[in-house]
């Protein structure tokens, strides 16, 4: 479907698309005028609801801005949980991943991304749920948090929230316009208005330009501020002791990547000085086997690769069948305000203050 949406699509399936986007547009009228007439209502947790959502379908760094709003609550002298429905798990209900004490959960009962978020903020409760009000109620009662970061959560309105971040794509903010099917759009550009604060992730000044307009146009003078990915640290899939990203300069790789934007991931690369000898595309949240990995390994072998490099949100969902035969590096990002930072921190203190 991304391609499609990128490269284009015959025409009798753009069709196709463009009736089912009829309906599903719909669908979100007639949920919008179910909310402003109290048929559905938003329910209130005893504690400042932070949201981390986005307009379009993956790929604008969610998982990344949920750890830094946790490490921002958390210099602010808060307490904070995190809350997520866990995209792709094999369980069901309300599950702690990780308490104060460590993780509480594997990667298949987690989910990929509220595992990785665990890892990566020992200490801090992570819960999942498809009710994100009783999982946020658990992690209160359970935990006693003083303050909530909800994954993915833009769309989500049964839960009230105080402080709503929407992250945006800077190189492709709106894909090709249009709304899922036709489109990668989650909701039409006017659900801008709900958010209190945009974050720009990346992209030039055409990308810039086209939020800037949007925003002013629906966002209500809603504040923007700008973020990119910066490399924080590798390791080798047998060998996890942590080196700096310098260490992958140099060396001919080959990228294997199941995320939603792997281009994002060979800009990266490139600009570390890693000789790419390819990327290898799986699906978004796709949980390897060793056929997979025996397939990719076989690429490297025939493009002169010295080993593979990947995400680590990849690595979550690979390293039970990781091989041995080639060294599998892993690189860690995080997302880092680029400009404007006084403006994210304001957001945060705001929403404390009330």
């Amino acid at each position: 479907m991304r391609r499609a949406w990128e490269q284009g699509m015959p025409p009798a399936l753009a069709i196709g698309l463009s009736a089912a986007t009829a309906g599903y547009r719909g669908l979100l009228r007639v949920r919008e005028r179910l909310y402003q007439w109290g048929v559905l209502q938003s329910r209130r947790l005893p504690c400042p609801i932070i949201s981390i959502g986005n307009l379009t379908l993956g790929g604008t760094g969610k998982t990344p801005a949920v750890e830094l709003a946790v490490r921002t609550l958390t210099a602010l002298g808060v307490q904070p949980g995190v809350v997520s429905r866990g995209y792709g798990r094999r369980s069901t209900g309300v599950r702690v991943v990780a308490d104060r004490q460590g993780l509480r959960a594997d990667p298949h009962e987690a989910g990929d991304e509220p595992f990785l978020l665990a890892r990566r903020l020992p200490g801090v409760p992570v819960v999942v749920g498809e009710n994100r009000y009783e999982a946020g109620r658990h992690c209160l009662e359970s935990f006693g948090v003083q303050a909530l970061v909800l994954d993915d959560a833009f769309q989500h309105r049964t839960l009230e929230k105080d402080l709503d971040i929407v992250l945006i794509a800077g190189e492709s903010p709106w894909g090709n316009g249009r709304l899922f099917p036709r489109g990668p759009l989650r909701e039409p550009l006017s659900a801008l208005g709900r958010a209190h604060l945009v974050v720009l992730v990346g992209g030039q000044a055409r990308g810039q330009a086209l939020v800037t307009e949007a925003v002013s146009a629906h966002g209500r003078n809603t504040p923007i501020v700008l973020a990119d990915y910066q490399p924080l640290e590798c390791w080798q899939v047998r060998d996890p002791t942590a080196r700096p990203p310098e260490a992958l300069r140099g060396r001919r790789l080959l990228a294997l990547a199941g995320i939603a934007h792997p281009a994002g991931f060979r800009r990266t690369l490139e600009q570390l000085g890693v000789v790419l000898a390819g990327l290898v595309e799986f699906p978004d949240h796709h949980w390897y086997g060793a056929d997979d990995l025996a397939a990719v390994v076989q690429q490297a072998a025939n493009a002169g690769a010295e080993g593979l490099v990947t995400t680590e949100k990849d690595y979550v969902r690979l390293a039970a069948v990781a091989l041995r035969t080639l060294p599998i590096w892993v690189l860690a990002v995080r997302l880092e305000i680029t400009d404007s930072e006084a403006r994210w921190r304001e957001a945060f203190e705001g929403v404390l203050r009330r």
